[in-house]
């Protein structure tokens, strides 16, 4: 599994010059050869099989909470263990400890209080219907995460060692959490690389952090019945611009949204729909891709459409799901047979539908609903699944999506059969199976 290539459109050539510095140092296997920059002799990697685990007394278990526990909504719940491994630029990375889960402990000082050095990704692990332990599709979230902490000058690593190392957390835990007799439940993953050198100075941190806990979390998506309401945000109100870190999973993206999303909930929206520039492009949702369906005029086509904002502007992130709800799109709408549809839990013969990735406007969301060409729209992501939305707001009206939700919960159903094994979908290659009696 090597890196992704960083399209030269969404760093600097200094950028992309320094994270190719940093690979050859930290991981070497992860480098780019083609390029000509001296490196220091390569550090050593990050090595999963050197694992220590050191595991929780049975007295000191944590509770178990019901899912019914108002207390999950909080998102403050973790399980009993997690995975840390520590990284300094003299001695390269240590070997990961599995270790009861604890506060860290950081200095005032650190890199990521004061400099943004902290990046994260979300997953989550599927007590599956078949009684396996299921990731989806974990190697894109590993190969994220590394060009995240690349972007903002963390150290890099192998992604497959990354993997390998949740694995081993969720086959510990998940005997507790997810036992194989309650099907359909899910824990929360979060990995996180943390800049820990405690120096006030702004440079490149000479220590780092990796650490990975599981979280219990609640269903965010079951409940938004007839679907989510979107603020669409305004002209003085930027989440990410070109040549900046919108495409990177990293912390600096999120807090600075928090004011204008807190406000958005009081005032009754689910998540802000972010736009860019004075044309009003689309974003995201939130922390979430967003999806419309839509059927050109007619003077066009009057083709039925799959739009969602395109990656190379690099203001967008490669959500997992997005690209997973793109794929399937591509080979399951497009021509598909009767056959193929009623296998995959749908009968009604969906007309072929064409995945476009490209720049769109709010105003053209707007037209397309007052002239009875919006269908449907809805967000993707880990938290919310595939949501569908119900209204967004903007310019002082609500735009109203009819709602009737055909591709959205086709497109659903087949995600939904993939990570808990189900329908069907058992076998798919982005269903990842957790080995459960194999720590690393």
């Amino acid at each position: 599994m090597t890196m992704p290539p960083i399209d030269g459109e969404n760093v600097s050539a200094l950028t992309f010059s320094g994270i190719q510095d940093a690979l050859k140092t930290d991981a070497p296997s992860q480098a780019d050869v083609s390029t000509t920059i001296s490196s220091p002799p390569p550090l050593p990697e990050l090595d999963a099989s050197l694992l220590q685990c050191t595991y929780v007394a049975p007295d000191n278990l944590q509770p178990i909470p019901s899912l019914s526990d108002p207390s999950l909504t909080q998102q403050r719940q973790s399980t009993d263990h997690m995975i840390q491994a520590k990284w300094n630029s003299t001695s390269g990375w240590s070997a990961p400890t599995l270790c009861a889960f604890a506060p860290l402990t950081l200095s005032p000082m650190a890199s990521c209080l004061h400099y943004a050095t902290q990046c994260f990704e979300g997953m989550k692990v599927y007590r599956g219907h078949d009684g396996k332990l299921r990731l989806f599709r974990p190697e894109r979230n590993c190969e994220r995460l590394l060009k995240s902490t690349t972007r903002i000058a963390l150290p890099a690593f192998p992604p497959e060692e990354v993997l390998k190392l949740i694995a081993a957390l969720c086959a510990t835990d998940a005997k507790r959490w997810l036992p194989a007799d309650q099907p359909g439940r899910f824990l929360y993953i979060r990995p996180t690389m943390l800049g820990t050198e405690a120096a006030v100075g702004v440079q490149r941190p000479n220590e780092a952090l990796l650490c990975i806990f599981l979280a219990v979390l609640p269903v965010l998506d079951a409940g938004s019945g007839p679907g989510i309401k979107l603020l669409a945000s305004q002209a003085d109100m930027v989440r990410a611009w070109p040549g900046g870190f919108g495409w990177a999973k990293v912390g600096a993206n999120y807090g600075p949204s928090l004011v204008a999303q807190g406000e958005a909930r009081r005032r009754g929206f689910d998540q802000i729909l972010w736009l860019y520039g004075e044309e009003g492009v689309v974003t995201e949702a939130g922390a979430s891709n967003f999806f419309v369906v839509w059927r050109t005029r007619e003077s066009e086509g009057g083709k039925l459409q799959l739009v969602t904002a395109r990656l190379d502007e690099g203001i967008v992130l490669d959500g997992v799901t997005r690209r997973s709800v793109i794929e399937l799109a591509r080979e399951k709408l497009p021509g598909s047979s009767s056959s193929d549809r009623d296998r995959d839990g749908d009968g009604s013969g969906l007309e072929a539908v064409e995945v476009v990735e490209r720049m769109f406007t709010m105003q053209e969301i707007a037209d397309a609903a007052g002239e009875g060409r919006l269908l449907e729209a809805f967000v993707s992501g880990t938290a919310w699944f595939i949501a569908p939305v119900a209204s967004i707001h903007f310019r002082g009206q609500d735009i109203v999506v009819p709602g009737k939700g055909v591709y959205t919960g086709f497109l659903k159903r087949c995600l939904t059969g993939i990570m808990w094994g189900c329908d069907g979908w058992q076998a798919h290659e982005w269903g990842f199976v957790v080995d459960e009696e194999k720590v690393v």
